[in-house]
């Protein structure tokens, strides 16, 4: 740009105006000329300087999204859930949702090699087989914070999209001690806890109460789990916070379908315990709305539904989200399906990007890692037969 400054230096220029006093006001047309030129000129360049950093500020924010996303792990099958241990042992399910399942739990190594867990016999149900003992339709794992494997098996089958119905006596909740990587601990789920429809989805653990709180998707509940009694609830069954909003996904750019073309109604979905364990979070996969209720209130079966409505308190809206935990921050992680990201949300009405990457189809279950890394699947539920393998990421949160 050429500027029309006078031929003074803009030290000049700013004692020229110092100069200007009432007895020397009498200076010519083109004096005049050129300081209006200056004076525009400067407010010109202040403009664009502010325009051009704000705008260089939000590129770099949104290029650093993407940054520092590092592969664990990759699948030719689908994987929903994964746990990490105290002792860095990675540990996947795969739900079975296809006629090519062959194996529900597995470990998996550095090369990403899964072997079943905690062994073949477990992995290998088929119909006349003891659902007891076998692993049916395995939704989510998690390890609590004895070191002890959850594994939350649904034993709803589906195929094209379509549910077949919870297998008798298959859906439960198996505790696997991966010091004698055995099963120490069965919870078998019968009716009214479930519903022949159901699909037990997320799980949390309180261990110092020794308590399990799942999320029932299909027909929208919270499970309330003692173990040590090994005794089940179904709560807020009928309550407006674990049901579906009917929203309609769009993920990818595509409105999610399933199998049969319609919209997919999936309710209480992710659900996440804080730290001090006094808050039980929860959200219906197809909604905005993030509920919330003290621990306190949910464990008192004194309660009648309603009055246990009433303790529970509406956040948000956010960004649909899947699988959702907390943090070593108080930090409430969200598995953002629409936006292939993961958000964060510290209290109030809002929620912020912390990474976002076209790599994140369909970011599902969380799991934190003892090396400070938040770790999580890729299932690409919203893509019928994806091109690219499944795969596990892992991004830095403690530091």
């Amino acid at each position: 740009m050429t500027s029309k400054f006078p031929d003074h230096s803009s030290i000049a220029g700013i004692n020229f105006f110092k100069e200007l006093k009432p007895q020397n006001l009498a200076f010519d047309m083109k004096t005049f000329v050129e300081i209006k030129s200056l004076i525009c000129e400067l407010l010109i360049l202040i403009f664009l300087f502010i325009s051009c950093d704000c705008s260089e500020s939000i590129s770099a924010d949104q290029e650093n999204l993407d940054k520092d996303i590092f592969l664990v792990a990759t699948s030719s099958k689908r994987w929903t859930g994964l746990a990490v241990s105290n002792t860095s042992r990675l540990f996947v399910n795969y739900p079975n949702w296809s006629a090519d399942h062959s194996i529900s739990v597995a470990e998996v190594n550095g090369n990403s090699e899964a072997t079943p867990y905690p062994d073949a016999e477990w992995n290998s149900w088929m119909k006349g087989m003891d659902p007891a003992t076998h692993f049916i339709c395995v939704q989510s794992v998690f390890i609590d914070k004895n070191n002890f494997l959850w594994v939350v098996d649904a034993a709803n089958i589906q195929r094209d999209g379509e549910y077949k119905g919870v297998v008798d006596g298959g859906a439960k909740l198996v505790k696997i001690d991966l010091v004698a990587n055995a099963v120490v601990q069965t919870i078998i789920f019968q009716q009214p806890v479930i519903k022949p429809t159901s699909y037990l989805n997320d799980i949390r653990i309180d261990e110092v109460r020794n308590i399990a709180y799942l999320t029932d998707s299909n027909e929208g509940a919270i499970i309330v789990v003692d173990l040590v009694a090994g005794t089940s609830r179904r709560v807020l069954s009928n309550d407006a916070s674990t049901k579906s909003e009917n929203k309609i996904l769009t993920v990818e750019g595509e409105p999610y379908r399933n199998g049969h073309g319609e919209y997919p109604v999936i309710h209480a979905d992710g659900i996440a315990l804080n730290a001090d364990r006094t808050q039980l979070y929860w959200r219906a996969l197809t909604g905005e709305s993030l509920y919330r209720v003290a621990t306190s209130a949910i464990n008192d079966a004194s309660l009648s539904e309603a009055d246990l409505s009433t303790q529970v308190d509406k956040l948000g809206p956010f960004p649909s989200s899947d699988g959702m935990i907390f943090g070593y921050y108080n930090d409430l992680y969200m598995a953002s399906v629409e936006e292939n990201a993961i958000r964060a949300y510290d209290g109030g009405n809002d929620s912020r990007l912390i990474r976002q990457s076209k790599d994140l189809k369909w970011p599902d279950s969380f799991s934190l890692g003892a090396d400070g890394y938040l770790y999580f699947t890729t299932s690409q539920i919203h893509i019928t037969h994806p091109s690219e393998p499944y795969k596990i990421f892992k991004i830095q949160v403690r530091f």
